[in-house]
């Protein structure tokens, strides 16, 4: 048994940060599901820029769009529903083998609508009809803009991956939003039983953000240098512990437990962003510290391939500590470091990466647009 599959017996489903049309065809997914290294798919706009702008994959489909007269946006969306519904597929027999435990593929909203309620419904569900498959999630960000459309989409019947969560506070908002919609559903006599949904909470970028300012006490030196020092890399475990310690709470309660009987699942944690930034740490470290069940992790290629080289798994680490836990977060405010103001600049950071991503790869799908309608007629093959 290998080390992902001992993360499955404890609990956690590996979720592959990565979607790419030549893993599609060159049966490289297929065989990753099929050892059981991975349970499902993430995708986000940065990881289409890469995919589209940095391989030679979509060639023919692009040319042959461009040639039709389609825009950079409609062909970009076509090649990327056309990537989710084939991973999808290849996904389906596990979807159906865990009853819609696992087996699920994400496709993010447009990012430029993360401030847009309205316009986030309306392409929540104009996307979930046009991929077409029982085991797509549609991501929707955590901004206070989204939430309501959370609470839509799942009143609605659709599957919610909740992304950009940074904040306690936010995670609680989400959870709420989540069992609001399963309310609305029980309330108008739907069923909830086949209802899923993850809630993707960042971990890396925390002690990316955290660090910083730890840095800054250290240099500075006086009376808060030696605590600053000794919580550098700790914020970030910290603050994914006591996220869980609020989902077992809340997934604990009376209000889901009259949902469960329903037939409604659990909105299990996803932790998202575990690929490790600082050299200086553990490149397996946000993966061995948030071990527990009900959970999820999503991770990127190289972290997958490290995990599976000398990963360890220790069952239940993600509940241990938990005081410990709470003291950082405690000493952190203590030395001058708001979380609050930490975890709001990460989620406006993100959203603006994903914007900017997403930008980026459609100026490069249009450079390829317009250079396939100019070589119309001849063999169009673009340069990397």
């Amino acid at each position: 048994m290998h080390t992902i599959q001992q993360l499955y017996t404890a609990g956690q489903s590996v979720w592959y940060d990565n979607i790419q049309r030549g893993l599609l065809v060159n049966g490289e997914l297929a065989g990753m599901i099929a050892c059981g290294e991975i349970r499902g798919v993430t995708s986000n706009p940065t990881i289409f820029m890469n995919a589209i702008t940095k391989s030679h994959d979509y060639d023919a489909g692009l040319s042959s769009m461009a040639r039709a007269g389609q825009s950079a946006k409609e062909i970009f969306w076509q090649l990327a529903v056309e990537d989710i519904q084939g991973a999808a597929d290849l996904f389906r027999p596990l979807y159906e083998e865990s009853d819609g435990g696992d087996g699920y593929v994400s496709l993010e909203v447009n990012p430029y609508l993360a401030n847009d309620t309205v316009g986030t419904l309306a392409e929540v569900k104009q996307l979930w009809q046009r991929v077409d498959r029982p085991n797509l999630l549609i991501k929707i960000p955590a901004t206070v803009a989204g939430l309501p459309a959370i609470t839509e989409a799942i009143a609605e019947g659709i599957n919610v991956n909740v992304t950009l969560i940074f904040a306690q506070d936010r995670y609680l908002a989400v959870m709420d939003a989540y069992l609001a919609g399963l309310e609305q559903r029980v309330a108008a006599g739907l069923p909830v039983d086949r209802i899923a949904s993850v809630a993707s909470f960042f971990v890396s970028r925390v002690d990316t953000k955290v660090d910083g300012r730890l840095g800054e006490i250290v240099n500075r030196g006086g009376v808060h240098a030696v605590k600053a020092q000794s919580l550098l890399g700790k914020a970030a475990i910290a603050n994914a512990r006591m996220a869980y310690v609020k989902y077992q709470k809340v997934f604990g309660s009376p209000r889901f437990q009259a949902l469960k009987a329903c037939g409604a699942r659990v909105q299990r944690p996803l932790w998202a962003s575990t690929s490790t930034k600082n050299p200086a740490y553990r490149d397996v470290i946000y993966v061995e510290e948030l071990v527990g069940p009900d959970t999820v992790n999503t991770m990127p290629p190289h972290t997958v391939k490290a995990f599976l080289d000398h990963g360890q798994v220790y069952p239940g680490s993600l509940v241990e500590n938990v005081a410990e836990a709470e003291q950082t977060l405690l000493t952190l405010e203590e030395i001058g470091i708001s979380m609050g103001v930490a975890t709001c600049e990460l989620e406006l950071e993100g959203v603006k990466s994903f914007a900017d991503a997403y930008t980026a790869l459609l100026d490069a799908v249009e450079a390829r647009r317009e250079a396939a309608v100019d070589c119309e007629g001849e063999n169009y093959v673009w340069t990397c």
